[in-house]
């Protein structure tokens, strides 16, 4: 829905309230939306699973909790013909309903997560080795296996795809982009789009992810222009369940106090948050559910150099803001060149879109050229030819030759930055300790990104493999169980995508099915006890 700037709150929460209560039948009485004034009783119902995140991972994901399940396509045979008798064996299973574990088990991929190493081999087999092959797998939505979820992400479906620089191509094909039932080639040609190459542009991939929701029936689980504002763990006091709730800082001064004071235990999770309606007022909204899944991705907080004069305004960190600075002519006729900081694939970026506005460059980054991790080594020449090209300039238009000869780009390798200086200077160190003071029209730092968890506790550090260190994707991904997903240090909280390591779009598919494996389970567990009489928990059956 599109939301009028006049709508109230009530009118929001009574939309919700519409959707679950068609969803779930007539035992939703009550909707696990609240205003901010009220406090949580343990009478209200909770949602099975909020997904915080609406990129590539939350859609899946989604996908996965709306009963689609995936099965051996009748004629397929996989390459692999150890795993392929595994398939074979259980060919009457969903991949859903079979032993993860058990079936990723002995197999390699460019993915820490074997999980995500077993969906990636099942729906592009042998990709890493230049083949083609169509996916074993075929679809069927199967009703009974839906799950209630609920989507929130700030824009529409796709996530940060639709805020990337439009002018460049994808890292990865077109095909790696795709989720599970829907053909991108087959989407690009009913639209008539013309695709000239294999890599595509961040637009087209967007625009086919929203494109996906709408199609595979997913809409109604989605709601756009959410924020987040908190993420904590509700606890109740074990010898009094008829008392209110307690929220996470609060019950923490219980759980310090001496044995036997107070016993609370865990319950169920309280997010909190607003919508943004039409007209920019906020509305505001409370959620409870059994269990969360962060899937917001890796490009909420430009990586920083942490050094003087970096808050110059001069000094940005991101391509967006390079291209409105370029559109808006403000760097036309400037003599002083671009400095990038950075040695990765959006510096790269960078590098060819002042290039290719006739923007001198002084490039500069920590690395030596012949570095074996970086990125450009691990390209094919053929494939990304543009990035080499880059790379060939990092190598052969070094400070260390003679500058007046390649004008356009000067590349200062092993050098870091050690400040910024108001009049547009900055101060450079190289290995050797040796100080340079260069003058630029604009600095563009490209060093990474890194995921943005304030609306939890201790902004999440505390659940990544190293803790009470923030979260990164590289260095320091959220600790999960390899094959539910599951954060090992706080239970029904699971985490896929780059938090967990997989920043490509071919591997965090795995999480999806990890996590909808687990939770198929549990939900299956408490059906078995609600029909048994032996309980049913708080939240919907």
């Amino acid at each position: 829905r599109t939301y009028s700037g006049t709508e109230t709150e009530g009118q929001l929460l009574n939309s919700f309230v519409q959707y679950f209560g068609d969803s779930l039948g007539k035992k939703i009485k009550r909707m696990p939306l609240i205003e901010e004034t009220v406090l949580p009783g343990d009478s209200l119902l909770t949602l099975p699973v909020v997904i915080i995140g609406n990129g590539p991972s939350g859609i899946c994901l989604s996908y996965l909790l709306s009963g689609y399940r995936p099965y051996l396509s009748p004629e397929a045979i996989h390459p692999n013909p150890i795993l392929h008798t595994k398939l074979e064996a259980a060919r009457h299973l969903s991949i859903v309903d079979q032993d993860l574990e058990y079936l990723s088990e002995g197999l390699e991929g460019r993915s820490s997560n074997p999980v995500a190493v077993l969906f990636d081999t099942l729906l592009h087999p042998d990709a890493d080795f230049g083949y083609d092959y169509p996916p074993v797998l075929h679809w069927k939505l199967e009703q009974h296996n839906y799950i209630p979820h609920i989507v929130l992400g700030k824009g529409p479906p796709g996530g940060a795809w639709h805020s990337m620089e439009g002018s460049m191509l994808t890292i990865s094909f077109g095909d790696w982009m795709e989720l599970p039932g829907l053909s991108f080639k087959e989407w690009a040609a009913s639209k008539r789009r013309n695709i000239k190459s294999d890599r595509v542009m961040p637009e087209e991939i967007a625009c086919y992810y929203k494109h996906y929701v709408k199609v595979m029936g997913l809409q109604k689980n989605f709601r756009d222009n959410v924020y987040i504002t908190s993420v904590s763990r509700l606890y109740r006091e074990k010898d009094d369940e008829g008392r209110s709730q307690q929220n996470e800082d609060i019950s923490t001064q219980h759980l310090e106090m001496e044995d036997g004071q107070k016993s609370l235990i865990k319950r169920n999770w309280e997010v909190r948050g607003y919508q943004r309606a039409t007209d920019g007022s906020h509305v505001p909204f409370c959620l409870f559910a059994e269990n969360v899944a962060l899937a917001t991705g890796s490009f909420d907080s430009p990586g920083r150099l942490q050094v003087e004069g970096e808050d110059f305004p001069f000094v940005l960190h991101s391509m967006s803001d390079f291209g409105a600075a370029i559109s808006k002519g403000k760097l036309r006729g400037k003599a002083d060149p671009v400095l990038i900081v950075g040695a990765g694939l959006t510096a790269a970026d960078a590098v060819l879109c002042a290039y290719n506005n006739n923007i001198p460059v002084v490039h500069v980054f920590r690395r030596r050229v012949t570095d074996t991790s970086l990125i450009f080594k691990q390209l094919p020449k053929k494939l990304y030819p543009e990035y080499h090209k880059v790379y060939h300039m990092m190598c052969t238009q070094s400070h260390t030759v003679d500058s007046n000869q390649h004008s356009a780009y000067t590349s200062f390798p092993e050098h870091n930055v050690l400040s910024f200086k108001p009049e547009m200077k900055c101060v450079l160190q190289s290995a050797s300790g040796l100080k340079k003071i260069l003058k630029f029209s604009v600095a563009l730092v490209l060093i990474g990104s890194h995921p943005n968890l304030f609306f939890l506790k201790d902004q999440g550090h505390s659940i990544g493999h190293h803790s009470n260190q923030p979260i990164t994707c590289k260095g320091n991904p959220i600790e999960i169980d390899p094959y539910t997903y599951e954060c090992t240090k706080e239970a029904n909280l699971f985490a896929l995508g780059p938090l967990v390591g997989d920043n490509f779009v071919r591997f965090l598919k795995g999480g999806a099915l990890g996590i909808a494996r687990c939770l198929a389970i549990r939900q299956k567990k408490k059906h078995e006890l609600i029909e048994s009489g032996d309980g049913g928990g708080d939240g919907v059956p």
